[in-house]
């Protein structure tokens, strides 16, 4: 649910929604969210000063119940 809501949430947000993946890793610190975005829609998902990305990252922290970090790479 929260890999869903994480991708619907950044699709919404880029110029090139066909590029965004969403991955899941498990470790000993918690779940690991990778979003992988075209690298012209980084500053779009990172925002002014980090805002946007700490905006995702609030959103993602609500909806999950579990320790889950979000890492947003540009590489497509």
């Amino acid at each position: 649910m929260v890999l869903d809501a994480l991708e619907f949430l950044v699709r919404s947000i880029v110029r090139n929604p066909d590029d965004v993946r969403v991955t899941e890793r498990s470790g000993r610190r918690g779940t690991t969210l990778n979003v992988v975005v075209h690298p012209d829609d980084l500053p779009r998902v990172i925002g002014r000063r980090g805002r946007t990305a700490q905006a995702i990252r609030t959103v993602v922290d609500a909806v999950s119940r579990d320790d889950v970090r979000v890492n947003i790479v540009d590489v497509a």
